[in-house]
């Protein structure tokens, strides 16, 4: 008997573990990763989205040279954050330095007239170094609780979910 009712409150407290998660990310804000005009982004998830991740300069391509594309960015009056540098695998997990960093903001500036104010890894990974150098330049560092709670599409669809699944849950 007893181990019946451990089974069934390990059930409820998952139910309703799983119940408030979705409800968190029905409530939260929609994001999309990997904006840059090198990565085709549906405008389907663009429009959905109320905070674009951009990456500030991706395959060799600085978004500064990209003027219409900034403009284009810009018109979607939405929050945008700082996606990593260029994006290469896990970059924050090794050392980076305060010129690369400020090089990223500076592009992110000449292209949106903006400074960020928020920042995201390249799949969530940032050494406790690198998480510092954030910090001491006031950016608001963002990594698993805000992938968790929620909804986050990739551009080109390549998200661990597929897009489709965020919209279901």
């Amino acid at each position: 008997m007893k181990k019946r009712e451990g089974t069934l409150a390990l059930l409820l407290i998952l139910l309703i573990f799983f119940a408030s998660t979705s409800f968190a990310r029905n409530i939260s804000k929609r994001q999309i990763d990997d904006v840059s005009p090198e990565i085709f982004c549906e405008k389907e998830y663009l429009q959905k989205a109320d905070i674009l991740w951009v990456i500030p300069e991706y395959n060799n391509s600085p978004i500064s040279k990209h003027k219409e594309w900034c403009k284009e960015i810009v018109s979607l009056n939405k929050t945008i954050g700082m996606h990593g540098l260029n994006h290469n695998y896990r970059e924050f997990n090794y050392h980076i330095t305060d010129e690369q960093l400020m090089k990223g903001v500076s592009e992110f500036e000449e292209c949106f007239n903006q400074t960020p104010k928020m920042f995201k890894p390249p799949q969530l990974k940032i050494s406790k170094e690198n998480r510092q150098m954030i910090k001491r330049h006031n950016l608001e560092l963002k990594r698993f609780s805000n992938q968790f709670f929620h909804k986050v599409y990739h551009c080109s669809d390549t998200g661990t979910l597929p897009n489709k699944f965020h919209d279901i849950f």
